[in-house]
């Protein structure tokens, strides 16, 4: 792949698009013909996949264009339902795209598993007595999952947490497990309920919830970039960018919109790969709360040569096997279009694509507003909903703009119109 930046990317025909950004990707032709919708989904595969199925519910899968990360250029599939999602990403990796990208680090694939134990009339020494007896718990943990252990995984620590609540003090044990290229879940699961013998007979207490958390502090993620000012507009609008962050760290009410705008391009990605959006949602938020108070999960400062710089943290608990990414092949077929490798590669690129939308977003409220970019694309929606067909949709929206008038009642009206005139 020579480069992620191809000029009016989004003028291109669906064929065109479609044949670039999956040109010597090694895509199958069964995934090629599901991914471009020539073949359906089969109802097989679905049907093993989640109960009581009935049908399908299906998603556009576009592509976010002008993403070179970690010095390589990438196209970035993302799923989403909301318009100007993806054209925002592209359009705001643009501006990083010159000054080097977006680079990325992790803190590795470690997850939490969590062990409850109630009824204990010991806690301080039974939390003592968990620690010697750490090497057994870790032993008994990895029997479980040889697989996992042999491919350098598996638990590699223990932690307990005293937890006092109403009625008692809770005992919470953490098992400390790397999950290499898998999200882990199951693994971790399996691990929590397979040990809790063991953890009642050394506590004297009583297991109940033995459960993975997807607050994933030990499996960060972090993405900075360098943004063009230049580009973006000019240094009054990377002004106000910058304190459109700093109020969005300020203010809860204005970190939800601010994060949930980062969420948009993060959860496209997580949902195209195949991997728990819920999971990746929930470690996120909790994330963004854990110093008491919720704020933003980006930091966006001006360097010394008057650029915007921004980054971001939060946990990503993202796989590349198991679950749907090796069972969908959509998800397949989006892996392949990345050219990911590790669980790792996959958490990068999809932190560089949370990045440039909450730099999208900040941008557009910091100059034009929210609405202008947004709206073109809505209206579409409207005509298509007020029965436009394909080739007139481009003229109802132009005209629509040109009123100033996107209500659905106006576009139904300008809608008969011109397909009367027709």
């Amino acid at each position: 792949m020579e480069s992620s930046r191809i000029k009016g990317f989004f003028k291109l025909s669906i064929e065109e698009r479609f044949e670039i950004v999956t040109m010597d990707k090694g895509l199958t032709e069964e995934e090629k013909a599901i991914l471009s919708g020539k073949s359906p989904f089969p109802m097989t595969l679905a049907n093993s996949m989640v109960e009581n199925v009935i049908g399908q519910f299906s998603l556009p899968i576009g592509i976010a264009a002008n993403f070179k990360v970690n010095g390589k250029d990438v196209f970035i599939p993302m799923a989403t339902e909301e318009p100007s999602v993806i054209a925002a990403a592209s359009n705001a990796a643009r501006t990083s795209y010159d000054l080097g990208g977006i680079f990325t680090s992790s803190t590795g694939s470690i997850m939490r598993g969590q062990v409850q134990v109630l009824d204990v009339v010991d806690p301080h020494a039974a939390k003592s007595r968990i620690y010697e007896n750490k090497d057994k718990i870790i032993e008994t943990c990895n029997l479980k999952d040889p697989t996992l252990v042999q491919l350098g995984g598996g638990v590699k620590d223990v932690e307990v947490h005293l937890i006092n609540t109403v009625k008692e003090t809770m005992l919470v044990i953490h098992l400390i497990v790397d999950t290499k290229d898998a999200m882990g879940a199951n693994a971790v699961n399996t691990m929590a309920e397979h040990v809790s013998p063991l953890i009642e007979k050394i506590t004297g207490g009583r297991v109940v919830l033995r459960i993975i958390t997807n607050l994933a502090d030990k499996r960060l993620i972090r993405a900075r970039g360098v943004f063009s000012t230049r580009d973006l507009g000019g240094e009054e609008v990377v002004k106000n960018i910058v304190s459109a962050y700093e109020f969005a760290d300020a203010d809860p009410y204005r970190a939800a919109t601010h994060n949930k705008g980062i969420m948009n391009g993060i959860t496209s990605v997580v949902l195209a790969t195949g991997n728990d959006t819920r999971a990746i949602e929930a470690g996120a938020h909790s994330y963004a709360a854990r110093t008491g108070r919720y704020r933003s999960l980006t930091t966006w400062e001006v360097n010394h040569e008057g650029n915007l710089v921004g980054s971001i943290e939060l946990p990503m608990a993202v796989g590349i096997v198991g679950g749907a990414t090796k069972s969908h092949p959509v998800a397949k077929a989006a892996l392949k279009i990345m050219g990911v490798t590790s669980s790792e590669q996959l958490a990068g690129m999809i932190a560089a694509v949370g990045l440039a939308e909450n730099l999208a977003s900040l941008r557009a409220l910091s100059a034009e507003g929210i609405q202008s970019g947004h709206m073109r694309l809505h209206a579409k929606n409207l005509s298509l909903m007020a029965g436009a067909t394909f080739e007139n949709i481009d003229l109802i929206v132009q005209k629509a703009f040109e009123e100033k008038d996107i209500r659905f009642d106006r576009i139904l009206e300008i809608t008969k119109e011109i397909q009367k005139e027709g």
